[in-house]
């Protein structure tokens, strides 16, 4: 396909690329990244989802919902969010976070449920977090020439994509035991069977592995309950969104 003008095409390199995220699942995954790529739950969830021949999500339905879910997740990871008695969220910590779209998020969260913040503005969020790794210098964003007011979407580095799906797979397909593998892994593999990502989970990985993606989604209980419970509804709520009930 052509590329728009404001493409650039990837650097070339005689350095071998590292892993971009550091923490590693019983070793497996190593290194520092050398392009400088955020551990952000909600950035990491955008690339898993992105398409190389769609030049973008795969589905921006339901990615705005999975990105939304994500950074929940890192707010909650953070400290930043927690679930009260009610099972309304409340913020445990004000000032910003480094991150417009999280602290966008913080500033919506008082007096919702969990499943309400993952589909609330769910449209505006993908937007922002694309934006946000633009200015990162991860993507190249413009003008989608098929539809009016869409956006075509380029991945600077592929590399990137295969560290973030490689990452993913390791923690569905690896050997280490579930509660030994980092909440925030766990959330992005359960994130990613929940949206049906098939860059990463296959039909039939969602058959086979089904009892390890379930305690993925498990892992998400130690945050909040109520986090868990609104992932585990995912799908349902993606159907919701899909049919017009979502909201955007």
């Amino acid at each position: 396909p052509l590329l728009l003008e404001e493409e650039k095409p990837c650097r070339s390199s005689s350095v071998p690329r590292a892993d971009p995220f550091a923490r590693p699942i019983n070793g497996a995954l190593p290194g520092r990244s050398v392009i400088g790529m955020t551990e952000s739950l909600h950035h990491r969830m955008y690339l898993l989802a992105y398409d190389e021949e769609a030049r973008g999500p795969y589905d921006r339905s339901r990615t705005g919902l999975l990105v939304r879910a994500a950074a929940l997740v890192e707010l909650a990871l953070r400290g930043r969010l927690v679930e009260t008695g009610g099972g309304s969220v409340a913020v445990a910590a004000t000032g910003s976070t480094g991150d417009p779209v999280l602290d966008e998020m913080l500033r919506e969260a008082p007096g919702h449920g969990w499943k309400q913040l993952v589909r609330r503005h769910s449209g505006g969020t993908l937007t922002a977090v694309e934006d946000r790794l633009a200015a990162l210098g991860l993507l190249t964003v413009g003008s989608s020439r098929l539809r009016l007011g869409g956006r075509r979407v380029t991945v600077s580095d592929p590399a990137t994509l295969r560290a973030v799906r490689e990452r993913v797979s390791a923690v569905l397909h690896g050997d280490a035991p579930v509660h030994e593998i980092p909440v925030a892994d766990a959330a992005l593999a359960a994130l990613a069977a929940a949206g049906k990502d098939r860059s990463v989970v296959s039909r039939q990985d969602a058959r086979e592995l089904r009892d390890r993606i379930n305690a993925c989604t498990s892992r998400l209980g130690t945050l909040a309950p109520g986090l868990e419970k609104a992932v585990r509804g995912l799908s349902m709520t993606m159907i919701a969104a899909q049919g017009g009930m979502g909201g955007s």
